[in-house]
């Protein structure tokens, strides 16, 4: 029998890096949906598309190839046979990824992929609404978050520590920007599940969120 595990909450919250180490440790797939949706959003920025526009955004999808591929284990993301990896990382595809995602258009494009490899493949899938529409019969949800500020403080040291010059209080107010803009979207809000269980990893170091976040799932499986 197939087991999905879906986890959903906003950005920073660390939801990739506690997710991939959970399926390595469980055997499972994981899937980073958002990884999608910035792929989609850095096609759009490369080809000069305001991220906010439908018009603008939906032409874009004709002929685009967007997957995922996991080479040694590892999920990587390609744009046509691009490894876009480490390019949608970028604070700029952030902003462009939340504004897609608004899309009914990309939404659509995208889905059938994510159900797809949930189909054939134990997994889990994190994302902004997984629990919720792709995946709303998963056997676990998870609806894992923290406060703004942690995870601002989080990001903060994560770009510090690879030698990018950013500002705290700069990265504080775009994740309340995008918390918000994910929150108030018409098409797939994220919320939590109502049948998801909330773990909140404010107070907690990344080994803990792992620790706890292992603990949950082996006590559902």
């Amino acid at each position: 029998m197939i087991t999905n595990i879906a986890i959903d909450g906003p950005a920073g919250a660390g939801k990739s890096t506690i997710a991939k180490t959970a399926s390595k440790e469980l055997g499972f797939i994981y899937v980073d949906t958002g990884a999608l949706y910035r792929t989609v959003g850095l096609n759009a920025l490369r080809l000069g598309k305001d991220t906010k526009s439908a018009d603008e955004v939906v032409p874009t999808l004709e002929g685009l190839n967007v997957s995922l591929r996991f080479v040694d284990g590892e999920q990587r993301v390609f744009l046509g046979e691009e490894d876009v990896s480490t390019a949608i990382r970028q604070n700029e595809v952030s902003m462009a990824a939340s504004n897609v995602s608004a899309i009914p258009k990309v939404r659509e494009f995208l889905f059938d992929l994510q159900r797809d490899i949930a189909k054939k493949n134990n997994c889990i899938m994190d994302g902004r609404d997984i629990g919720t529409v792709v995946l709303p019969d998963a056997q676990i949800k998870i609806y894992l978050t923290a406060s703004a500020e942690a995870r601002a403080d989080r990001r903060f040291k994560e770009l510090t520590e690879k030698g990018q010059q950013v500002e705290y209080d700069v990265i504080l107010k775009e994740i309340k920007e995008r918390d918000y803009q994910d929150m108030n979207r018409e098409i797939a809000p994220l919320k939590q599940a109502d049948d998801a269980v909330l773990v909140d990893t404010t107070e907690l170091t990344l080994p803990q969120s792992i620790e706890y976040m292992l603990k949950v799932i082996k006590e559902r499986l």
